[in-house]
Formats: structure tokens, C-alpha cells, sequence
């Protein structure tokens, strides 16, 4: 008896050791991947493909829900949890490979996981039944709780012969979706199999809760102390510090606390301080969780998100409407996890990955001290000084009568305010981050030392500076750039090189030439789908390439290795240009999803039909075919014997055709031949 139980505690441990909440000492910063409606920007692949750029800022990225909601939905909608995972930003091989690269990068993502409400199919009380690894998940009615809707579900319910849960919502009511019973064992059943799959299976590393106030914090703590998740944060929209933390300790499990909390308590005192430019309205930061010391591990700040961000004019929200580089600043100089708006990252990328580097050479964590350096009399700034690791961070924030002490250096800084380092971090400085520029660039070079006179030592090539290795510069110096450099400093001290920074720039000076692409489809007129027409509607970001809806009726045709497609043609403007589509037939009824994102020559065919077509990109299948395949000089598809021919005939007849030089000597002869020959053979 005594053998089994030291056993099973052996393997509980990992288990209970991961199931925390929030790590402590935590010095990253999280990303929003996303925001409202951000169909283009946060497609799994275009995500993928900045990996190793997010990876030098953030060790968390927050994506959408990312299963299918049944349309085009940002995944509050959840509908599918186990079989499904087709979703707007992609498909599910794209975004397990999105997770992968992360994972590889040093990036987990964060799950959004909508458990609070579900969607149904059909009507009100039926969801989709799943089966996942050979088990059975069917939601019931008897899993709604019985108050939902204000009780319009079980007016329903009893008008239609269905029954509701005995159990009424233990949290806020919500009209939108049907309400789950989580005092039901099967809710509770299905919940902890779902997030563990997200874990175990798609290798997510933790979840972001939404509306958390729906139902009792008790179940948070119960399903992540089931799935082991190390990263958790719970959506409780509230301003209110003591409710915000009553919340966190419901989450506990043999009173250990499972997840963390968004600090809207220090969001909302940011806000009222930018909008109002009244910094010293800062002073009540200490409102936040993230100065309490018995919380600041569980508190994810942040200054904007999907919900609070202005949408358009008939959506404004509650939005961050002024000095946002401030209060991103401010944000990255405090305790707490911080996590960066997706909008804000677009808009002003330059100046956050600076205050990002400030937060990384200090050191910074969730659980720093922090301290009010203004004068209580102050009436036009605020300063704040938190303690890193390495070194401390010093935020000014408003005009600048505040006098930075001798013992910091500024090193960023913009409209309302300043961020210094304090000289014992021992660090080099760049005033401009790693990224892609459009020119060359100057770079200065700054020593941030305790020692008088210190100087710098860099190379451009990727090495290691040393005292024998890299140019010796004056603190201050600026050194021109030019193509793409690994610029490396490091502080030179007597024969000592420290705290040594790299920083990747690409400069591409080329100006941007338009193209032109061609979009495809494949003839949907025909058998299985009979379409009467093809329309083409487009968007990008300011117009309709093909005009209002429905948009152009296309009637130009190609053959493509003998297939038909209907086919139109575009200008792409700018490095960062894409167009979207609907394709239709001339109507709302029998239209396709969104197919978005699109930059170069593609080629789509309808696939099947649900509420809408469904579209298969079949690029990598045709477009050899409209490219030319090698080798196949007289152009019918095939490389065969009267391709042999057809160059024989152009050595005869002297014709240069570039098309017979299948080996690429720049010339038309009998190597061309024997190359089609080989081709042949191997094929």
C-alpha cells in the first residue's frame, strides 16, 4: 500500500507542479494575435510566417478560438471543439504547423477557449455530436442551464418537448448562445477532454477564458488543474481590484491558484490617464493586481484588446484614443505579464520592440518591485522605477519637468514619455530595432555603464565582438548601414567586453514594381454544381476590384492541362497588397466563403456545400501546367518524343526559342535534346 502510494504521488507531480496558474518570476511578454475581425492579418500561415521576428519580442501569442464556428466567425460563435478545426484563419494543418514553428521558436500559444456558452445546430438545444480518439461527446439540452436566455430557452424547451438542466447559470446570464450547466458532470466530462486535447494533442501551452464571469471560477480552476496547463488567464471584465481578485482565488484547487487574470483594474487607469493626458492619475496604478504582492504573478496587463478597441463609427467601444505609445510604455515598465494589442504591435512596431528590449536588459518580470518615483505634488508628469534582474527600468511619463537622475540614461523615449535604464544594467544600446527597412539606415550606439567613458566594440557580420574582434567606437557613435546586417555590440571596459546585444536588420532598397496575377476558377457550371453564372466579387482595403456585389459576371475562359477555368486578372499595388473573394452566381443564394489573402497567381475550384461553398485551393496542382512545364518545348502537356522533335526542329531551323533550352546553357542544341530524353526516361 505503501509502495502504490508514493508511486501515484511520482506521477501526480508534474501534473500539480504545471497546474499553477501563472508561472512566478515570468519575464515575457504576450502578444494578441488578433483583432476584431482580423481575417487577413491573423491567417495561420501569415502568423507562421513571422515567427522568427516574434520570437526575439514575445514567448506567448494569443490566437483566436480556432475551431470551426459554422461561417465566417472570430470563434466566439464555438460551435465544433473535438473534429473540426477548418476555421476562418485557416485550416488545421496549417494551424498545427503554425504551433510547431512557435513551439520551435520558443513561442507557446495561447489558446482562446470558450467554454461559457456553446452554439447549437438545427435549434436551440441540439450541438454537434463528436467523436474524438474512438470517444463519443454529446452535449445534451440537459446541459443548458435552466435560466438561460433569461429563461427564453426553456419557454422553448417546453413548447418542444426538450428539457433544460435543474441547475440554474452559477454566473452571469448570457442571451447570445446557450449557457452551459457546469455543474453537470457530462459539461464537466466533455470541458476536461477538450482542453486537454488542446494541450496534449494541437500543443497549445495554456488558455485564455472568456467572459469567466459567466459561470463560477471554481470549474477554471478545476479544468486546468485537470489539463496541467502551466499558462492561464481568465477574462473577468471588471474594473473593481477586489473583484477582479476574489475571482483569481476562486480559481484555487487545494488551495493552489490555477489561473491568472486580466488586470482590467490597470487598464482602465491607463485609459483615463492617455485620454485625459492627467498622468498623474498613474498614481492609482497601485489599483492594479499587479502591485499588490500577493497577485502580480496573476496579473496579465494590457491596454487594449478585440473588445474595448475602436471598430468603426457605429462601433466606437472603449478605446485607448490618444498617447497609445505612451501607454504601451508605461504598460512594458511595470510587474505583471504584459500583452501587447495585435493593432498596436502593426501600428507601432519600431518604438514597442524598443521598450520591449528596455523590459528584456532589465529584466523585468511578473513579480518585480516597483516603486512611485514623482513628487506628490507633481501636476503634469509621473515616474515609476521597477527593478529588474540585470538592472531597473525608470518610465517618465508627461511633460518633461521630471529630471531623469544621473544614474539613468534615457534610451527611448516619444510624445509623453521617456524610458531609461539604469546605468548597473552594464548594456550596449541601438537606437533602432531589428527589422526590415526600406533604405539604408544609421544606427547610434550607446553605452549604458556605471564606468566614465566606457566605450563600445562592434561587428557586422554576425561575430562575436572581443577586444581583439569588431571596431572600438566612442559611447554615442553612429555607423551607417547598408544591405543586411547582424550588427553585434557589446560594452568594451579595459579588455572586457559585457553586455553584448545583436540586432538583424534587412534593408531592402529596391522600390516595388506592381504585378500582375491571375485568379482561377475551375468551371463550376458543370456537374456537381450546375452554377447558372460566375461571379467574381473582390475587396482589399479601400475598394471592390470587380465592383459592388455581386461583382463582375466572368464569362474569359482558359484551359489548363485540359481543364476549364473562369478567370480575371489583377494588379498587385504594394509590398503588402492582397485581395479577397467571394465567388458567386450572381446572388447571396449559392455563394462561396471568404477566400482571402491572396497575392499571387492562384487557381480554386468549389469543393461542397454547407451553409456556403466550400473552396480547395488547387494552386500547386495547375499552376506547373500554366508555367510550363520543363522539358515540354512543343507545349501539350507532356514531355514526351515530339518534344524531342520540336527542338531538333529549332537547332534545324537556327531559331534561338529559349523555351528549347531545357538545361539552361543558354543555347539550343543536341544537350537540350539528350536533357528531354533523361526526362523522359526518368518520368
Amino acid at each position: 500500500m505503501k509502495k502504490f502510494f508514493t508511486t501515484a504521488l511520482v506521477v501526480m507531480l508534474p501534473l500539480l507542479m504545471l497546474a499553477q496558474g501563472w508561472p512566478a518570476n515570468f519575464n515575457g511578454v504576450m502578444l494578441q494575435g488578433f483583432y476584431w475581425d482580423s481575417f487577413n492579418e491573423t491567417k495561420w500561415p501569415k502568423l507562421e510566417s513571422q515567427s522568427d521576428e516574434l520570437a526575439e519580442f514575445f514567448k506567448l501569442v494569443w490566437i483566436p478560438q480556432s475551431a470551426n464556428c459554422g461561417g465566417t466567425s472570430m470563434g466566439y460563435d464555438d460551435l465544433y471543439w473535438f473534429t473540426n478545426y477548418n476555421s476562418t484563419f485557416g485550416s488545421e494543418s496549417q494551424l498545427r504547423s503554425m504551433i510547431n514553428t512557435f513551439k520551435s521558436k520558443g513561442i507557446g500559444t495561447i489558446a482562446d477557449v470558450v467554454v461559457n456558452h456553446r452554439k447549437t445546430i438545427n435549434d436551440w438545444v441540439t450541438f454537434p455530436a463528436e467523436t474524438y480518439k474512438g470517444v463519443a461527446y454529446n452535449m445534451l439540452s440537459t446541459d443548458i442551464c435552466r435560466n438561460d436566455d433569461g429563461g427564453a430557452t426553456l419557454s422553448w424547451a417546453n413548447q418542444n418537448g426538450k428539457s433544460l438542466s435543474n441547475n440554474n447559470d452559477t454566473g452571469e446570464d448570457w442571451g447570445g448562445m446557450r449557457d452551459l450547466d457546469h455543474k453537470s458532470a457530462n459539461v464537466q466530462k466533455i470541458v476536461k477532454a477538450y482542453v486537454k486535447m488542446l494541450i496534449d494533442d494541437l500543443g497549445y501551452a495554456g488558455f485564455r477564458y472568456d467572459m469567466v464571469k459567466g459561470y463560477s471560477a471554481e470549474y477554471t480552476g478545476m479544468y486546468n488543474a485537470y489539463s496541467g496547463t502551466e499558462f492561464s488567464v481568465g477574462e473577468y471584465w471588471d474594473g473593481n481590484q477586489a473583484a477582479v481578485k476574489k475571482w483569481v482565488d476562486g480559481t484555487k484547487v487545494d488551495g493552489v491558484v490555477q489561473s491568472a487574470a486580466f488586470d482590467f483594474p490597470f487598464r482602465y487607469v491607463i485609459q483615463a490617464a492617455a485620454n485625459n493626458n492627467r498622468w498623474t492619475n498613474l498614481a492609482s496604478s497601485t489599483k492594479g493586481l499587479n502591485m499588490d504582492n500577493n497577485y502580480k504573478r496573476y496579473s496579465v496587463t494590457f491596454i487594449e484588446n478585440h473588445d474595448t478597441q475602436y471598430r468603426d463609427a457605429n462601433n466606437q467601444q472603449d478605446p485607448i484614443r490618444d498617447n497609445v505609445e505612451a501607454a504601451n510604455a508605461f504598460l512594458l515598465s511595470m510587474p505583471g505579464t504584459p500583452c501587447i494589442f495585435l493593432k498596436h504591435w502593426m501600428d507601432y512596431k519600431e518604438s514597442i520592440k524598443q521598450m520591449i528590449y528596455v523590459r528584456q536588459l532589465a529584466g523585468l518580470t511578473n513579480t518585480s518591485a516597483s516603486y512611485n518615483m514623482a513628487n506628490s505634488a507633481a501636476q503634469n508628469y509621473y515616474a515609476q522605477r521597477t527593478v529588474g534582474s540585470r538592472g531597473a527600468v525608470l518610465v517618465a511619463m508627461g511633460n518633461e519637468t521630471y529630471t531623469i537622475p544621473a544614474s539613468f540614461v534615457v534610451v527611448a523615449s516619444g510624445t509623453n514619455y521617456r524610458m531609461a535604464l539604469s546605468k548597473t544594467t552594464e548594456t550596449a544600446w541601438v537606437n533602432k530595432p531589428s527589422g526590415e527597412y526600406d533604405a539604408a539606415i544609421a544606427v547610434t550606439l550607446t553605452a549604458v555603464s556605471q564606468t566614465e567613458g566606457a566605450k563600445l566594440v562592434y561587428t557586422l557580420d554576425g561575430s562575436e565582438p572581443t577586444a581583439s574582434n569588431g571596431t572600438k567606437v566612442n559611447d554615442g557613435t553612429t555607423i551607417d548601414l547598408v544591405g543586411n546586417t547582424t550588427l553585434k555590440v557589446g560594452l568594451l571596459i579595459g579588455n572586457t567586453v559585457s553586455g553584448v546585444i545583436t540586432r538583424h536588420y534587412t534593408i531592402d532598397t529596391s522600390v516595388f514594381e506592381p504585378y500582375q496575377i491571375t485568379v482561377f476558377l475551375r468551371d463550376p457550371t458543370v456537374a456537381p454544381n450546375n452554377w447558372s453564372q460566375v461571379n467574381f466579387f473582390s475587396w482589399d482595403d479601400t475598394s471592390s476590384p470587380n465592383g459592388g456585389w455581386p461583382g463582375e459576371k466572368i464569362t474569359t475562359t482558359k484551359m489548363v492541362n485540359g481543364v476549364k477555368f473562369y478567370y480575371d486578372e489583377y494588379t498587385i499595388k504594394s509590398k503588402d497588397y492582397v485581395i479577397n473573394f467571394v465567388f458567386n452566381q450572381g446572388s447571396s443564394s449559392g455563394q462561396t466563403e471568404d477566400v482571402t489573402y491572396i497575392n499571387k497567381t492562384s487557381f480554386f475550384e468549389i469543393a461542397t456545400q454547407t451553409n456556403k461553398y466550400q473552396v480547395r485551393d488547387i494552386t500547386n496542382e495547375f499552376l506547373p501546367y500554366l508555367e510550363g512545364i520543363k522539358g515540354d518545348v512543343n507545349g501539350d502537356g507532356e514531355v514526351n518524343i515530339a518534344d524531342v522533335n520540336a527542338i531538333i526542329d529549332l537547332i534545324l531551323s537556327g531559331n534561338m526559342d529559349p523555351k528549347g533550352d531545357v538545361n539552361d546553357d543558354s543555347e539550343v542544341n543536341i544537350a537540350d535534346v539528350n536533357a528531354v530524353i533523361d526526362i523522359i526516361l526518368r518520368s
